[in-house]
């Protein structure tokens, strides 16, 4: 089985070592990419997230892969969920944590965010979303206790891999917002492969909602609602995920 890992906002595209070592004891391979403007990937500001489809096929072709599960990890879920919707035919299934949904109003889409500045400049448009990157400060609140634990602890990787990504610039995490608050270029309904939605009860960045009202949109959803965690110690799931993948 060969899996493409979709990173999140803002992170490198570099493979992690958690990511790889949990997949290596079920003989699973790892590909990662960094997507447009992360870890020296040439910009693409008027990319959409259905955008991410083409990328991965073009990594898949270039390391000679057909068919592939895809896992994506806060901004990175929408993005595999571009790939299950627009590559039918190579993508066998995906998962997604702590994803956000598609812009709607169906539902208070910034309800429960500590910090949605970034994601409310970014549907007023890009200028504005790049603006409110000069001042923009991370609010620790976002993350939870059992999510400092994780970062401290199994998934130190990832948060090391964030703060490169923070000194190489704004740039990919502007290009992800404007990219989530505008149409994706594609319908999560149209996805036909399974699909696991797993999102933590306490996610304070992208809240359980997301993750409900994309539980309704997708043919074959599975959900794991997992009560006492937040948005970076979902993760600690990821084990069992690739035990549900294979």
């Amino acid at each position: 089985m060969v899996l493409m890992w979709h990173h999140g906002s803002p992170q490198t595209g570099a493979l992690l070592e958690p990511v790889v070592a949990a997949a290596a004891e079920r003989d699973i391979r790892v590909l990662s990419y960094g997507r447009p403007g992360y870890g020296g990937s040439t910009r693409s500001p008027e990319r959409d997230v259905a955008s991410a489809a083409a990328d991965a096929a073009h990594v898949a072709d270039a390391f000679g892969v057909d068919r592939f599960v895809v896992v994506g990890a806060s901004g990175g879920g929408p993005h595999a969920l571009a790939c299950a919707a627009l590559l039918p035919d190579r993508v066998t299934a995906a998962v997604c944590f702590a994803a956000i949904a598609p812009p709607t109003d169906e539902f208070d889409w910034y309800a429960g965010m500590v910090s949605p500045g970034g994601l409310r400049a970014a549907r007023v448009g890009r200028a504005a979303r790049e603006r409110f990157a000069d001042t923009e400060e991370f609010d620790p609140t976002s993350f939870t206790d059992t999510d400092w634990e994780a970062l401290r602890g199994p998934w130190s990787a990832l948060g090391a891999d964030a703060g490169q990504a923070g000194q190489e610039g704004t740039d990919g995490l502007v290009d992800d917002d404007v990219a989530f608050a505008k149409p994706w270029g594609f319908d999560p309904a149209t996805i036909t492969a399974p699909v696991l939605i797993a999102h933590g009860s306490q996610d304070r960045v992208v809240p359980p909602a997301h993750a409900e009202w994309l539980a309704t949109r997708l043919p074959h959803a599975q959900t794991w609602i997992r009560p006492e965690d937040g948005h970076v110690s979902i993760l600690r799931a990821y084990p069992e995920a690739l035990d549900w993948l294979r």
